[in-house]
Parts: C-alpha cells; structure tokens; sequence
C-alpha cells in the first residue's frame, strides 16, 4: 500500500475543553501540510495524534509507512552519536543485507535485488555523511561522545531535526522547526523540506516558511461552526480564504445581533404597552378593558416567539486588531540614548534619537543585547555607560517579549492582544515593542504590520519574525552585535 498518513472525522478534548472536532486530512507522498492556529488550539495535540501518543475522542487515525517527528522538547539520554547512529541503523542494515545476498546472486537472484533497490532507496552508502553534513549545516555537529544532556534545548532540537532530515522516512513531523535555527540553519531547512519525497506535516507560526513551501494548509484557529478548515494552493490560498471567512462571519454575526436588538425592542415595548399602554381612559367600561388584553397579550407572545426563533447562533468572530489615533510630532524627540552599554549584555557605545514618526528596527543575533537594549530604554534596567533621556516618560508605550499576566485565564494569543490593547490603551507617542507577533495568529499579524506602517506614532521594533523583517525591509536599522565581535553600528530613527 502507497505510504499515507490520515485523519478521519478526528475530535479531541482536554480536560473539559474541546480542542478540535472532525478533522479529517490525508498525507501522501510530497505532500508539505502546514498547520496554523494560535496558541491553545491544538496544534501540538495533533502531533501527539498522529503519533499515537494520544487516542482521539472519536475518529481514526492510520499511517502507512514510517514515521519520524522533531517536538519541541526531546528526551535527553544518550550521546550525539547514539542519535546519528540511530537514524542510519536502517541503512546500514540495508547495506548488511546486500552484502549477506551477494555470494547467493545466482542462486537467488531475487533477493540481492531486494536488498539493492533498499539500500537504493535510503542512499545507504551515503547515510553517515549526508547526517554530518546536515548537522554542520545547522550548528549542532558536536563530538559523537557528547551527552545530549549538556546540551541547550536548542542545540537538542537541531541535533534532533538534522538526523531527521537527513533520513529517509516516508513521514516527517516537525513542531515549531524554526524556533532554535539561525538563518543559515533556515535556509537549509527550507531547502530539505522542499527536495523531501515524502510527506511533511509542519506546525509553525514562521510566514516566510508558510509562503516558501506550503502545498496545503491546515487551519485550527476558531470558526463560525467551529471545525478546522483545509485550505488548498498553499499560503496565499489560506489567506485569501481565511479573510473571506472572517469578513463574512462578521458580517453574518453583525446582523444577527442587530436583528436581535430589533427583536428585543419590539419585545419591550409590547410588554410595556401589556402593562400600562392598553389601559382605556378612566372611566370606560370593564368589557373594553378585557376586551383589548388579550390583543396585547398575544403580541406579547408573538415577539417573544420571534425572539427565540431569531437567536443568535453565531459565537463572536476574532476581533480585528486595530490601532487608535496615536498622536506625536515629527519635530519632537520623546527618546535619546547616548553611548549605552551594559557590561556582559549589551555592547557600546549604542546611540539613537526617536522622534515623532521615526521607524527604527533593532537587529543582531541572539546574546547581542536586543531585549536588554529595550530594558534600558524603558528604564527597567541601568547601562553600564551612556544615558538615556526622555521628557516624558507616558509618552513610551513598551511591549515586552512574554505577558506578565500569566494567571488569566486566556489562550496565550488573547493574552497577547489584551497586552497590546493595554499598551494602545494608553494613548503613546511612542511604541518599544520587543517580539509582538509572539502567539499572535497569521491574520493577526498582518493586521498588526498594516498598523505599523499606518501610525503617526514612533516605533522601534526588535524581531525575529522573517515575514515583518521583510515587511519592514524600508525602516532604518540598529544593528548590534556579540561581545566578541565588533562595536555596534550607531543608528537613529528617521522619518517615513
């Protein structure tokens, strides 16, 4: 049978909560299925899935063929070695075979043919080079007697997803790939994933990944009726779909919910007019006054009926994350730094000006100081050297990487927009904003991008985000850098 991997009407749950209902897709080989959605909406349940980690509540799940996926944690026993030396077991078994068939090639000649199209098929002689060379490309080729203990989360990962890459299997699952890789390490990726023969099932929030290779996108972000969706031609098939989705579910939301204000003040004014309306004058006779309530009562019930009939039965559609007006002069600094550098963390001297207007993103690799550039901005740590002056300190609007409210009860994505509503909320003329696609869904952040661009306020934006750094490829940029490498390149907003 043709190697597939399937999901057949899958529901599952958590707790009490329903993560996802009737999901049903079909993996074969070349296909590279990108799944999406916001934090908390089962994502890395489905991985679990289809691996068999977890039984669905209802539905089925069947794979033919092999299987490998690359989790966001991964044990940590064993070395480096034991990890190369497993996923080259089946080609040197392949190649044991052949040898063992050899010496029997006339007298069997079916079975050396067998053995030579496996070995064939996972390119056996070449296993051990192709997994060395796939861990150089991602910087995790350590010595083979390294624990995998000693290691980062990060080197684990891309210890982890250079051996899957480098094998042979029909099926591949990788979570959140690009969260530990450099941007040689992406381009590699990228590379593997789109010469793989089999199938490819990713989770990632990564656009640039999603526009690069996506074939088929599954959506597990709310809907109207609740299921997950399935959009064809790759990325821009599921945007395109996605906003049509949204737009008419608000649509349809917003009239339901005006017709059932209409319904509901029809309701109150029979009821008022039941109660007081269809008195007669004083003075008329008892049959007029029974004689007209029962008109009322009945169209009393009528509009009740109505009401009822006319529920609104559409939950609320994700809400569109729209900016306020943010006012700031274009001939105002609100923030200057000169010659700042903190002392293990950040290196100096870094100058900058923000005024009204300006753009300005900050750049380097991880450990150059980014985050802690931002911190000093805002005063929540103190430089080593430099100083910082701001006028008026209300006028900083600051978002940090994570949400300190983490005891409310929301999925990481609505606690992400309630942060940046808070921050909005308070009206600044000048945005620091530290990773904000963090958690946000792909619509959500487009929504966010075009906001950006569009505010009269100052933004200075530290990201990794491929798609905003391409979005924003037009903004000045601050680039820093490691300790050990050269001074920091000065920099400054400018206008538009």
């Amino acid at each position: 049978m043709p190697a597939h991997l399937r999901a057949e009407s899958v529901s599952a749950t958590r707790g009490t909560r329903t993560v996802f209902t009737d999901l049903s897709f079909t993996l074969s080989r070349g296909d590279r299925l990108f799944v999406v959605g916001e934090n908390g909406r089962g994502k890395t349940t489905l991985i679990h899935l289809l691996t068999g980690r977890l039984l669905p509540d209802s539905g089925h799940v069947t794979c033919h063929g092999s299987l490998a996926v690359a989790e966001q944690q991964m044990a940590v026993s064993g070395t480096v070695g034991d990890a190369v030396r497993e996923i080259i077991r089946p080609a040197e078994l392949a190649l044991a075979r052949l040898d063992a068939a050899l010496p029997t090639i006339e007298s069997d000649p079916g079975e050396y043919e067998a053995a030579l199209a496996e070995a064939e098929r996972l390119d056996a002689w070449d296993a051990h080079r192709r997994v060395r060379s796939a861990l150089a490309s991602l910087d995790a080729d350590f010595p083979d007697e390294v624990a995998l203990a000693d290691l980062s989360v990060g080197q684990r990962y891309r210890v982890r997803l250079a051996c899957l890459l480098a094998g042979h299997h029909d099926h591949l699952l990788l979570d959140e790939p690009t969260n530990h890789l450099d941007l040689a390490g992406l381009a590699f990726l990228t590379e593997q994933l789109r010469g793989r023969a089999g199938s490819v099932l990713v989770v990632t929030h990564d656009r640039a990944l999603l526009a690069d290779l996506a074939t088929t996108v599954l959506d597990l972000d709310p809907t109207p009726d609740g299921l997950p969706r399935v959009w064809g031609t790759g990325y821009e098939g599921y945007r395109a779909g996605r906003a049509a989705l949204e737009q008419a579910w608000a649509d349809d939301y917003a009239a339901q919910t005006a017709r059932q204000a209409r319904l509901q003040s029809d309701l109150q004014q029979a009821q008022s007019r039941l109660s007081t309306g269809w008195r007669p004058p004083k003075g008329t006779g008892k049959h007029a006054r029974q004689s007209r309530a029962p008109g009322v009562v009945q169209a009393v019930r009528r509009r009740q009926e109505a009401l009822a009939a006319h529920a609104v039965t559409l939950p609320p559609p994700p809400p569109v994350l729209t900016f306020p007006r943010l006012h700031a002069k274009s001939t105002r600094t609100y923030l200057r730094a000169e010659g700042l550098s903190l002392e293990g963390r950040l290196r100096g001297p870094v100058d900058l000006a923000v005024r009204g207007g300006d753009r300005l993103v900050i750049t380097g690799p991880n450990g150059a100081g980014k985050s802690t550039l931002i911190d000093i901005l805002t005063g929540r740590l103190a430089p080593t050297t430099g100083t910082v002056h701001v006028p008026d300190p209300s006028a900083l609007g600051f978002l940090p990487q994570e949400s300190a409210d983490t005891d409310q009860p929301l999925s990481m994505g609505q606690q992400r927009r309630r942060d940046i509503a808070r921050v909005l909320g308070a009206g600044p003329s000048v945005l620091l904003l530290d990773e904000p696609t963090n958690h946000l869904s792909i619509n959500a952040v487009t929504q966010l991008t075009q906001a950006l661009e569009e505010t009269e306020a100052a933004v200075v934006l530290v990201t990794h985000d491929r798609q905003l750094l391409a979005d924003t490829a037009h903004w000045p940029r601050l680039e820093l850098r490691p300790a050990d490498a050269p001074p920091a390149t000065p920099g400054g907003g400018s206008p538009r």
